[in-house]
């Protein structure tokens, strides 16, 4: 759904009654844009605001002695278009502006890019000038004129505006360089006091700039895309079921998923998308949730098992109950952690708004002196005129302003469709500095769910009998080990008893009667005898040991134990090549949590067992004194002190609100390789940052003195400034190929 309503989304006051605002910006072309708004809004008392040029947004919180009004006031004084933006359900918002906007810029590049060809013909090609004399500087006057005019109108028109708030940017260096070319190229035509002419220059920087920026354009939009596909993943509408008045009965009505209510019963059928979060009812199935957590597995779900919006149901007929609706949804919440950290910055791109501000003042400033001091040294009018122009045009600092925001805009992206949702920019500095990260064994590093791993037997009886008497007896409990032994039976393929007289025992396990024998699954204490080997294989702590006996003798012990994941070894060599040291802290005893740490490759040394969940912010806290950067992964409520306190908080997607709230990065995958895949990402994002801004600063210092000493032309200035933006946007792109198991040190 597109949402065209323009009100505010403005959230109620919060703490020091303090409100919220996106605003779309509209005429922004460089970073001194972005900085100028940015630096008006923030001279407003008790605002705070946040420009990113890539999105074209403003993120503004302000104080409820202002309103929405004063702030899109403000911008529009400033020169620039406001438009609040308020999103009432998790789809993209209208992407009209960037599709009209691109069909003009195309339009103007086509048209200026042939003619300016043309000229360069007429101007450069010796045969044609020779032959057409006079007669070729008036053809070029005549298709120089309507790329002046009409496709350099954009650059000319915010020139002015600019001027007219007593401001400058890269269209003031555009214009005021194209202007200077082209006005001295016709009075020097029509007096006849001069043949050195600038027609060509005028038409080949115009074509250079407006190609740079439409491909930057199509390159930011590329960027967007992740995100706009994100937000576009949701169903449109959704078959809910009312009660029919008078029969009672059930009925199917198809309403659009914005009239949807917590409460409201739908039905998603076999390849249809679930239609927001929400309890199966009824029904069984497989749901794919890899668009929203990067799991590329379905996964099983039947009555009871909750389910997202906007996953695919597999093969099954499902009744689900809505949970959450609207802005309440996960795929809602992911879209807007996305776009809060896209739309934010990263403290590395402080120093680039902050020479971006006072950048083309004083390129306005050394294109003055180049002019005065070439004309100071015997060089004519129209000789002193090439390098200032040259200088004007190469100085644009658009690859500065586009290095972090492009990079932020793809790489936060591209997280989100790996399952990795990054909550702002100052966290990927965090990645970078951290050296050590502390995982949760069950269902971090293990699956969270108990198998069967071990039969053992006193005697000559057969391991497959014993586990026939145990897993018959174990069909009556719901116990997760009593599950556990059953489905391990059927994997190996025996045959289940009928039982009768089933007895639940509290605490000890079960008792039922198998063809009249009364069969006994539990603790010790439930029999009179234990051989020693049994009671071995009770105390070696390898997991949950049961026995199963009758008579009062137990004959075997049944061992279930939380396996390590498959990935999960993979997983911690990944994170020793990020230069991470791996932690397990775990509640589990001593033994299973060294058994786990040997089988996944964590150092025996680095294991702290039987920690309380209240112990877990003290763990952190100890690791930090002694030195550690720390980044602690977690997924309940106890974890969020934890989290809050490490360096890096990092809460798996599966947990709790408040674990989530309290994290910098949230992992919809609940495995220790999205670990790994966040930090991989985030730091290889900052690394393409700093490659960014490192070309955009380096290209800006070397490129000013050799265009003031005539060392570049106008027209080659006009190139490798467009080649500069679009260099960096390229650079970016490159994170959308980052994929699950890359390492990026």
């Amino acid at each position: 759904m597109s949402t065209t309503s323009s009100p505010a989304r403005s959230t109620a006051p919060e703490a020091g009654d303090t409100q919220h605002v996106d605003l779309a910006i509209s005429g922004m072309t460089c970073a001194s844009c972005s900085a100028r708004i940015e630096r008006k809004l923030n001279k407003l008392d008790g605002v705070e605001a946040s420009v990113n040029l890539a999105t074209e947004k403003a993120s503004v919180s302000f104080p409820s002695a202002l309103s929405v009004a004063d702030i899109v006031a403000t911008v529009e004084k400033t020169g620039y278009g406001a438009t609040p933006l308020e999103k009432e359900g998790p789809r993209a918002p209208a992407m009209t502006h960037d599709v009209v906007g691109q069909g003009s810029l195309r339009l103007r590049m086509v048209v200026s890019t042939v003619l300016a060809a043309i000229i360069v013909v007429l101007h450069m090609v010796p045969p044609v000038a020779d032959a057409l004399g006079m007669t070729g500087h008036w053809l070029q006057l005549a298709l120089t004129a309507p790329i002046y005019f009409w496709a350099a109108w954009p650059f000319h028109r915010a020139a002015a505006i600019n001027a007219r708030h007593g401001a400058s940017t890269m269209d003031t260096l555009v214009s005021v360089g194209t202007t200077a070319a082209f006005a001295w190229s016709v009075v020097a035509l029509l007096t006849g006091f001069s043949h050195d002419m600038y027609f060509e220059t005028v038409a080949v920087v115009t074509a250079f700039l407006l190609i740079g920026r439409y491909i930057e354009a199509r390159a930011k939009d590329q960027g967007r895309s992740a995100l706009r596909s994100l937000m576009e993943l949701g169903a449109k509408d959704v078959a809910v079921l009312r009660h029919e008045a008078g029969s009672g009965a059930w009925s199917e009505h198809r309403i659009p998923v914005e009239e949807l209510s917590v409460g409201d019963r739908f039905v998603v059928r076999p390849g249809e998308k679930v239609a927001t979060d929400g309890r199966v009812v009824d029904g069984s199935s497989t749901i794919d949730a890899s668009m929203v957590t990067g799991e590329s597995m379905p996964v099983e779900v039947g009555a009871g098992d909750e389910v997202v919006g906007a996953t695919v149901n597999g093969h099954g007929r499902l009744v689900v109950e809505a949970s959450r609706v609207g802005r309440e949804t996960t795929l809602a919440r992911i879209t807007d952690l996305v776009e809060q950290a896209q739309t934010g910055k990263a403290p590395v791109q402080r120093l680039a708004d902050r020479i971006s501000a006072v950048f083309v003042p004083a390129v306005l400033v050394i294109a003055l002196v180049t002019f005065v001091l070439w004309l100071l040294t015997g060089h004519s009018v129209a000789e002193s005129l090439a390098p200032a122009v040259a200088v004007l045009i190469i100085a644009c600092p658009c690859a500065l302003g586009l290095a972090t925001p492009t990079a932020l805009l793809t790489g936060t992206g591209r997280g989100a469709e790996l399952g990795i949702l990054i909550k702002g920019p100052q966290i990927l500095e965090s990645t970078r500095r951290v050296d050590t990260v502390v995982l949760d064994k069950t269902g971090t590093l293990t699956t969270g769910e108990p198998v069967l791993t071990e039969v053992a037997t006193a005697g000559s009886l057969p391991q497959d009998a014993a586990l026939k008497a145990a897993a018959s007896v174990e069909t009556g409990s719901e116990h997760p080990v009593a599950r556990a032994i059953v489905d391990g039976a059927r994997e190996r393929g025996v045959d289940l008893s009928p039982i009768t007289g089933f007895t639940n025992l509290p605490g000890q396990g079960a008792r039922a009667s198998i063809k009249g024998t009364e069969v006994t699954v539990g603790r010790p204490a439930l029999f009179d005898e234990v051989a020693e080997e049994l009671q071995a294989a009770v105390d070696a702590g390898t997991g949950t040991t049961v026995l199963v006996g009758w008579g009062g003798t137990a004959r075997a012990a049944i061992t279930v134990a939380d396996t390590p994941r498959e990935t999960s070894t993979a997983a911690v060599a990944r994170l020793r090549e990020l230069g991470l040291t791996p932690y397990l802290l775990t509640g589990d005893n001593e033994h299973t949590a060294r058994r786990v740490a040997e089988e996944v490759g964590i150092d025996p040394d680095n294991v702290d067992a039987g920690v309380m969940p209240e112990d877990k912010f003290a763990h952190v806290k100890a690791l930090q004194d002694r030195g550690r950067v720390v980044a602690m992964v977690g997924d309940g409520v106890n974890d969020a002190a934890a989290l809050a306190q490490a360096d890096l908080g990092m809460a798996m997607g599966s947990g709790t609100d408040v674990a989530a709230e309290s994290a910098d990065i949230v992992l919809m995958r609940s495995d220790v390789e999205a670990v790994a895949d966040a930090i991989g990402l985030s730091r290889k994002t900052l690394r393409i940052i700093k490659e960014n801004l490192a070309w955009a600063f380096g290209y800006n210092t070397l490129a000013i003195p050799l265009a003031a000493f005539g060392m570049l032309t106008p027209m080659i200035a006009g190139a490798a400034m467009a080649f500069s933006s679009v260099l960096v946007v390229l650079n970016s792109l490159r994170l959308k190929g980052y994929g699950r198991g890359d390492s990026t040190t």
